[in-house]
């Protein structure tokens, strides 16, 4: 009765199906890992957010100085004054609610300890309607400041995915980079930079703040990793089905091919 799954047609299927299943199993892992890295994200942003705040000089001493994985969103403060004569803005970059594409606002501050200056990260304006001049941007606050903010890794084209482009109009930028600011300013500028969260003491006026990140979403790879390994227990289901589904067909067809023979009989 099933001899047909001798057949040519049945040993590809069947070699299909086997190759599927461990496919499967690895794309589930895939999302576990994901889901695991993600848990793994959210557990790095609230315990960095919720730390004590420590003088970013502290972490960040030298300029090219890459900010590892454990330091990043990391609460830290600054003290000193704002150098907006080296004030640049980033393009494409989306406002807080999501909306809208403006620019993010970066002014370094010359630390008071003199030790250099770090890239701080108002935060977000409207590009308004002329991108090829620079935006009406709130001033920084003059004299002597202390700002909190989140510690943040520099941007490059691999690890955010913007591509820089040349000839863009002065002082603005695709990425917020404090050895590229270093190159240009002649400053020294500390590696990382931080993005603002408040400034003591209060301006009047300034960019909107970007928002804290989400660190309660896990995400769906948890749920995707369950159904890659649904589909992969499918696999032989659907084999059986299938094998014992053409028996039967088959079955039926010899049934019907040999009864006009007992008729004739």
């Amino acid at each position: 009765m099933y001899r047909f799954l001798l057949s040519r047609r049945w040993a590809i299927i069947t070699l299909i199906a086997l190759l599927l299943i461990p496919a499967m199993i690895r794309l589930g892992f895939w999302q576990l890992h994901r889901h695991e890295a993600r848990v793994a994200r959210n557990e790095l942003i609230a315990r960095s957010l919720t730390s004590p705040a420590v003088a970013f000089d502290t972490l960040s001493a030298s300029p090219g100085f890459a900010v590892p994985t454990e330091l990043t969103w990391r609460a830290v403060t600054a003290t000193g004054q704002y150098d907006p004569a080296h004030e640049f803005v980033v393009r494409g970059r989306t406002e807080p609610g999501g909306s809208s594409i403006g620019y993010f606002v970066v002014t370094p501050l010359k630390l008071a300890d003199g030790r250099g200056e770090v890239l701080v990260n108002r935060g977000w304006v409207d590009s308004g309607t002329d991108a090829t001049s620079y935006p009406q941007v709130p001033a920084a606050p003059g004299g002597e400041v202390t700002v909190t903010g989140r510690m943040r890794a520099d941007e490059t084209t691999a690890s955010s995915g913007i591509k820089e482009r040349g000839r863009l109009p002065d002082r603005q930028f695709k990425l917020i980079n404090s050895g590229q600011q270093a190159g240009s300013g002649g400053e020294r500028v500390l590696g990382g930079y931080l993005e603002l969260v408040s400034t003591s003491p209060q301006p009047a006026d300034g960019p909107v703040l970007l928002a804290e990140p989400n660190h309660s979403d896990i995400g769906p790879h948890m749920a995707y990793a369950v159904q890659w390994w649904l589909f992969c227990g499918l696999v032989p289901v659907g084999l059986v089905v299938m094998a014992r589904r053409e028996a039967r067909e088959r079955a039926a067809e010899a049934r019907s091919a040999a009864e006009p023979e007992l008729v004739d009989a």
